[in-house]
C-alpha cells in the first residue's frame, strides 16, 4: 500500500497549495491513502470546521493535529462529528475527539495514531505509555499502523521511533515545520523520519512573516503573527508498506516549491 503524507498545512497559502497540487501528487505517486496534518490550517493556528470540510472534500483520508488543536475553540463542538480528524491521544481524559482512527481500504485495515511529545511542550500523559495502550487495543485488527508524533525534541522523536520499531509500520514527526534528512527503515521494519516539514509559505519563519519573528527575537515583546507572502512549499513523504507484514518497504521525502 502506498501512502502520501503532507506536513503541517499553514493557513490559506497551505490550504490553497493542497487544493491545487494534490491531484498532481496523486498522479505522480498514485497513493492508496492520503494523510495531512491540519493543526495550523486556519490562519496559521488551529482548524475551523469550514476548513476541515474543505480538506476532506479533497478526498483526504485522515487529518492529524498537534499542540494547536484547540486554538479554534469551535473544534470542541465539532471534532466528535469527524472520526477521521484526530487529536493527540495523550490529552488527559475526559477529552473531546479521539487520538486514533481506523481506515478500511479494500481488505486492508489501517490504524492512524496521533501523539504529542512532552519535551518543551505541554505536560500531557506520557506518550510512550499511551502508545502501548493504543497498540494493545488495535494491533490485532490492523494490517498497517502509522503514527504522527507531533513533538519538538529530536531526541524524543528518535526515542519513539526506536520504541515502536517492529510494532508499527511508520513513525513520522511533525511540529517543527522543517523537513529532516534522516529518513530510514529501522531494523524491525518501521519507517522513520524525524520531521516531514510543512505545507505553506516558503519565504518566512515556520510560515510566519520573517520580519515579525526577527523583530520579536530582538526585542522580546509580543507580536501579532501574520503569514508570509510569496512562494509556497509542499513538504511530505511517500511510503510503501507491505499489507501482509505491516513492514515499511520504502520511504521517500519530497519538497515542492510553487511560485505564486
Amino acid at each position: 500500500m502506498k501512502i502520501l503524507i503532507l506536513g503541517d498545512i499553514v493557513g490559506r497559502p497551505g490550504r490553497n497549495a493542497v487544493a491545487n497540487q494534490l491531484s498532481h501528487l496523486r498522479e505522480e505517486y498514485k497513493p492508496d491513502l492520503v494523510i495531512v496534518n491540519g493543526e495550523n490550517a486556519s490562519a496559521g493556528r488551529g482548524l475551523t470546521e469550514k476548513n476541515a470540510k474543505e480538506l476532506f472534500e479533497l478526498d483526504i483520508d485522515v487529518i492529524t493535529t498537534g499542540n494547536h488543536v484547540w486554538d479554534k475553540k469551535e473544534i470542541l463542538t465539532y471534532i466528535e462529528s469527524y472520526p477521521q480528524l484526530i487529536r493527540p491521544a495523550n490529552y488527559p481524559d475526559p477529552c473531546p475527539g479521539k487520538g486514533y482512527t481506523i481506515i478500511h481500504k479494500g481488505e486492508t485495515t489501517i490504524g492512524v495514531i496521533n501523539l504529542s511529545g512532552v519535551v518543551y511542550l505541554s505536560n500531557l500523559t506520557n506518550p510512550f505509555h499511551t502508545i502501548d495502550k493504543i497498540l494493545h487495543e488495535i494491533s490485532k485488527q490492523c494490517n498497517i499502523i502509522i503514527l504522527d508524533f507531533h513533538a519538538e525534541a529530536t531526541s524524543e522523536k528518535l526515542a519513539m521511533g526506536y520504541y515502536c520499531d517492529g510494532r508499527i509500520s511508520l513513525v513520522y514527526g511533525t511540529h517543527t515545520h522543517v523537513q529532516t534528512a534522516d529518513k530510514r527503515i529501522l531494523n524491525g521494519g518501521t519507517g522513520y523520519i524525524t520531521d516531514i516539514g510543512m505545507t505553506g509559505p516558503l519565504d518566512g519563519i515556520l510560515g510566519v512573516d520573517k520580519d515579525i519573528i526577527i523583530q520579536q527575537m530582538q526585542n522580546n515583546r509580543p507580536a501579532r503573527y501574520d503569514l508570509a507572502q510569496g512562494p509556497v512549499q509542499i513538504n511530505g513523504i511517500i511510503t510503501e508498506i507491505n499489507e501482509e507484514t505491516g513492514k515499511c518497504q520504502s520511504l521517500d521525502n519530497f519538497i515542492r516549491i510553487i511560485e505564486e
